[in-house]
């Protein structure tokens, strides 16, 4: 029996409960609790189980070295090494690239768009984390669509769930994958190789793609009117007015900065003599007969004009006239999960600071901001609508915490580094498909072999790294083993073997999937590998099934929450830009779920029995 083996209950027969089963399903609910709630970022919480487990080591059994373990847990440090090797891809334009490809293919038929979409976003996917594939290709997939006159929301969403299928070509698709090998090896002595369940993947992902093709591409709804513009996107013509500064005027002297620090109406563009002055202008002094483009209620307009010696000019601003220079862009960005700017307002965010760019509207899913937008505290998941130059949009387009939400003309991309990052990717594949190298060892090989030959530079490694998904792994890995040690694992399997009563092992297999994919809602992925597999190796060890069956049905229906927004992150990258309601994602998630979830269980029985 391997390390960490569980010992098994009879079928039919209930382990005793005992009080360390208590103590963890009592730290367990707690951590549901705030997973659900998200009082605390999902790290923190980790690191709270983390502690709790320690703390509580004689009910729990998980000692110090076992509570820490998760941060030198082979899983964690190769999941942070793909993120590195994800960089570098991203580093040299390369998916980019694809992404006009794709362009260039798919422009103007809606049919041949969508397939580019699912071709670009999920084969990659195989071998690159999926989340940092999302990020880069939702520009393109953006331009794409308003290019060819299709809604947006027709093709970000199938952007989403083809990553998510695409994840699970190999074992370094996902992080999730990489977090199930390390359980089964503990669990079972049987870690997955780098093409483990290529075979099922592929089905999966075959599927997925026709699925969307022919029926969920009918069930989004155009969210997003297609052909039309951002200011008409955002719903702005209410909210934009041009003003002309009449002689005698007390803004007449004042500046930009003053005005907007004074009044409720914020100008977003200076107009002289029909020119656009280029950001910064906030120091502008006002000068009778200019124009100011000014952002607020059509009642707050009023009062100005009745007050301080303006008058309305036009009240159907364009994009040309708040974009009004050949060097400022109307262009949305959106804030990821793991930001540095969730939790701050606006005003105090460095998009003000140090980007200074002018606020016009915030989408929150369906939902659109246009009010007090210096008060608003952003979240992850916002599309901020936003003006600037082209020099400021360069830096954002490098920064972590923003993902903009538009190709660039001309990027700062290492191109000429493309074939060595892919060659070093493709290694770090080879290396541990052949088993020369374990995968851990190959990857951390490959950062180096990123770093030596100039794809990265040595200070771009810490930003690369989705730290709150690392310390979300280490801090929960440890529940992982509590769940075994006390037995809790064993009588949850035991009672999920109860239905082996009315199923075939087919049926209970099933249900275990459908479990973990409702557990992976609330948990996070990684978090239902952890808690599921023991579980679901503990079932099939009552019932007299595979156990290596049940691991890959954790793995798989851990990877597929595609019902909610939050419940995976690329969905959440596609939430605002795509303009989508809660709803939507049940709308055309859960057919795709249910569909799955019988196609990768009947899989599972074709390709390892059970």
């Amino acid at each position: 029996m391997p390390a960490g083996a569980l010992a098994l209950a009879q079928p039919g027969q209930l382990p005793p409960i005992t009080t360390g089963m208590v103590v963890v399903f009592a730290i367990t609910i707690g951590a549901f609790a705030l997973f659900a709630s998200e009082l605390v970022p999902v790290d923190v919480t980790a690191l709270l189980v983390m502690v709790a487990l320690m703390v509580l080591e004689p009910w729990t059994r998980v000692s110090i070295e076992e509570g820490v373990s998760g941060f030198s847990n082979s899983a964690t440090i190769t999941v942070l090494a793909m993120f590195i090797l994800s960089a570098g891809i991203n580093r040299t334009g390369a998916v980019q690239r694809l992404g006009r490809w794709m362009a260039g293919v798919a422009r103007g038929d809606e049919r041949r768009q969508l397939l580019s979409v699912i071709g670009v976003a999920g084969l990659p996917s195989g071998l690159l984390n999926n989340t940092p594939i999302v990020a880069m290709l939702i520009p393109a997939v953006s331009d794409l669509a308003r290019e060819g006159g299709t809604s947006p929301s027709k093709l970000l969403l199938p952007l989403s769930y083809a990553s998510m299928v695409g994840g699970m070509l190999t074992l370094i698709g996902t992080s999730t994958n990489l977090v199930a090998s390390d359980v089964s090896a503990r669990l079972l002595d049987r870690p997955f190789s780098m093409f483990e369940f290529t075979e099922l993947g592929a089905l999966v992902f075959v599927t997925g793609a026709l699925y969307l093709l022919l029926v969920g591409h009918r069930l989004i709804p155009e969210r997003i009117a297609a052909g039309g513009g951002l200011l008409e996107e955002f719903e702005m013509s209410e909210y934009l007015t041009e003003l002309r500064v009449e002689e005698g005027s007390p803004l007449v002297g004042e500046t930009v900065a003053a005005v907007n620090e004074e009044y409720t109406p914020h100008i977003v563009q200076l107009l002289r003599d029909e020119e656009g002055f280029i950001e910064p202008f906030t120091e502008s002094t006002l000068q009778a007969g200019d124009s100011l483009i000014v952002r607020t209620g059509i009642d707050e307009i009023r009062d100005l004009a009745t007050a301080e010696g303006v008058s309305i000019a036009n009240t159907a601003v364009t994009e040309t006239d708040v974009a009004a220079t050949a060097d400022q862009h109307l262009v949305e960005l959106v804030v990821p999960t793991g930001s540095s700017f969730v939790g701050e307002s606006l005003d105090g965010s460095p998009l003000r600071r140090e980007y200074d760019v002018n606020l016009l509207s915030i989408r929150r899913g369906a939902e659109l901001l246009h009010r007090r937008l210096d008060d608003v505290v952003l979240d992850r998941g916002d599309t901020v609508l936003v003006q600037a130059t082209a020099e400021s949009l360069g830096r954002m387009a490098a920064d972590p915490n923003v993902i903009v939400a538009r190709e660039l003309e001309d990027p700062d991309y290492r191109t000429e580094k493309i074939p060595l990052a892919v060659g070093i990717v493709l290694a770090v594949v080879g290396l541990a498909a052949f088993g020369v190298l374990d995968i851990l060892v190959a990857a951390l090989a490959g950062v180096i072999a990123m770093v030596l030959s100039g794809v990265l530079d040595a200070d771009e490694l810490y930003d690369a790294v989705e730290w709150d998904v690392v310390f979300l792994l280490a801090g929960l890995i440890p529940l992982g083993i509590a769940f075994s040690q006390t037995g809790a694992a064993v009588l949850i399997g035991a009672l999920v073997a109860e239905s082996a009563a009315y199923l075939p092992p087919l049926g209970v297999l099933w249900v275990f999937y459908v479990i973990t994919a409702l557990t992976t809602a609330v948990v996070s992925n990684a978090g239902s590998v952890v808690l599921m597999i023991p579980v679901g190796v503990a079932t099939a060890g009552t019932i007299g099934a595979n156990p290596f069956a049940f691991v890959l049905a954790v793995t798989f229906a851990a990877s597929a929450d595609f019902m909610t927004p939050i419940g995976y992150q690329t969905n959440l990258l596609v939430y605002g830009p795509g303009g989508y309601r809660f709803t939507d994602y049940f709308r055309v998630g859960a057919p795709l779920q249910i569909l799955l979830s019988v196609v990768t269980v009947l899989g599972i029985s074709l390709f390892w029995g059970l």
